[in-house]
């Protein structure tokens, strides 16, 4: 029997009152949270070249281009989801810990959860697996989430690390359960196990909504990388995840929260859509993700970069510094891809046209539009190539979908109530929204002195899709003079 059960990884009934010795502790300081405690089995995993990678991970991938302070890696994101996990279970323990059953065995799962969420993260925010990998492994279905689990059992494997079987399965289905969870109409969630058998967890539930939340989207992980990220970037965030985690309350195995934090929960899901608006999806950070993402397909056949997925063994070792690897190197095959990356350094990137949002009425049955479709649409006189244009379709909403993700939370009155209800917008503000998402249509070319025909090919495109133009200006001028 593991670390996972023992006496000495009992931890705390909230994040600031011990009921164990500090010895068995780290400390921490994290410039989000404070001081942070890691308990020693976690220490196992963080001390391997493995864990230690994240460091070279930044967090929002090739967003410091613009934002230059947005510098942080997913290893500081790692333990502070790992922070705020443990504080959210401990607080449950301490308030309805008897009521619920939460045993030592139930924190260090969810601690571990919080912890290894991120551990098979590809380089650069989500540009590897969304965009560089379908174009070089096509029909690929791979997913981080899947390389973490991998990754785990590589670790215990190669670092010898003792911990508890079942500790470990329960870890891997929280994890894999971040994406890839279904909640039936019986409200039983059913993953895969790692042997190909369901396994059923009726018992518990509220512990799988705590890292990375399936059944609405209220998680510790969105606390952490919306503080983190805001804070990183200079911006205001009104947004206070204290309160969300000093109200919580499990009802019929889901968290649910008092019914005057409902605004405060919409401001979780807005700052989240306002942060894909301004920084995720900023124009000119997707401009430099489009050419570091041609510089890595270019480097592929040399570098193999894309067979680094197959085992966790050679996984861990590609990260963010691929980059530079091609800058440096004086190989032959590697000058297209070495030159692309000289030009990020020259700001001579590629040159973002101009975008507009797809009409309301338009949403349901908008179909992404390509490269092609611009072409398409140019003038007579114009001589555009589909390889000359990018069309970027970015779509934005408060985490679910066209839909009111609220509307899928339970509230309750007071701690003096035991019935659970949901809230319609219309009961607490005329103000709020009445539509849940943005689709933006984002066109870039690869060489500046195209910027006036395909910004016009761009407007003719919308006329003959929507009989008017959709984006709220022309192409400056001035962009359309760029010849260099």
């Amino acid at each position: 029997m593991g670390d996972c059960n023992s006496d000495d990884f009992r931890t705390y009934t909230s994040a600031t009152s011990f009921v164990d010795d500090r010895r068995f502790s780290k400390h921490v300081h994290d410039n989000v949270h404070g001081n942070i405690y890691l308990d020693r089995l976690s220490l196992k995993f963080i001390d391997t070249e493995q864990f230690q990678r994240l460091r070279d991970l930044k967090q929002l991938g090739l967003t410091y281009m613009v934002y230059p302070g947005a510098v942080h890696s997913r290893f500081e994101h790692s333990l502070g989801v790992y922070w705020l996990a443990s504080d959210a279970v401990n607080r449950l323990r301490t308030c309805q810990g008897r009521e619920l059953g939460i045993e030592s065995f139930d924190v260090q799962t969810v601690k571990l959860a919080g912890l290894l969420h991120d551990v098979g993260h590809g380089p650069f925010s989500h540009m590897f697996e969304r965009e560089f990998l379908p174009r070089v492994r096509d029909g690929l279905k791979w997913s981080h989430e899947d390389m973490s689990l991998k990754m785990i059992d590589y670790i215990v494997d190669e670092h010898g690390i003792d911990i508890d079987s079942d500790c470990l399965k329960k870890v891997k289905i929280f994890i894999f359960s971040l994406l890839w969870n279904f909640i039936l109409d019986s409200r039983e969630m059913i993953v895969a196990s790692e042997e190909g058998n369901s396994v059923s967890s009726k018992e518990k539930q509220f512990l799988y909504d705590i890292v990375a939340n399936g059944r609405n989207g209220i998680d510790v992980d969105k606390f952490d990388y919306i503080e983190r990220d805001t804070r990183a970037c200079g911006l205001g965030c009104n947004f206070q995840f204290q309160r969300l985690l000093e109200t919580m309350r499990v009802m019929d195995n889901e968290i649910c929260y008092r019914a005057k934090e409902y605004l405060t929960i919409h401001k979780l899901f807005s700052t989240r859509a306002d942060l894909h608006r301004t920084v995720y999806m900023h124009p000119k950070v997707k401009a430099i993700e489009l050419m570091v993402v041609d510089a890595l397909i270019k480097a592929n056949d040399h570098l193999q970069i894309a067979s680094y997925i197959d085992e966790p063994a050679q996984y861990w070792m590609l990260d963010d510094t691929i980059v530079k690897r091609i800058e440096t190197s004086t190989d032959q095959e590697l000058e297209e891809s070495r030159n692309l990356i000289r030009r990020i350094r020259r700001r001579d990137i590629y040159q973002f046209c101009n975008e507009f949002a797809v009409p309301k009425e338009k949403l349901e049955h908008f179909k992404n539009v390509t490269a092609q479709d611009i072409a398409c649409s140019q003038n007579s006189d114009a001589h555009l190539n589909e390889e000359d244009v990018i069309v970027t379709n970015v779509k934005i909403d408060l985490a679910s979908g066209r839909n009111n993700p609220l509307e899928r939370i339970s509230f309750f009155q007071d701690y003096d109530s035991f019935e659970k209800f949901p809230i319609k917008d219309d009961r607490i503000s005329h103000l709020l929204p009445a539509c849940y998402q943005d689709m933006i249509v984002r066109v870039y070319t690869r060489k500046s002195e195209l910027v006036e025909a395909v910004s016009e090919a761009f407007e003719n495109f919308q006329l003959k899709t929507y009989g008017k133009k959709t984006q709220v200006h022309a192409t400056p001028e001035k962009k359309k003079r760029l010849k260099y």
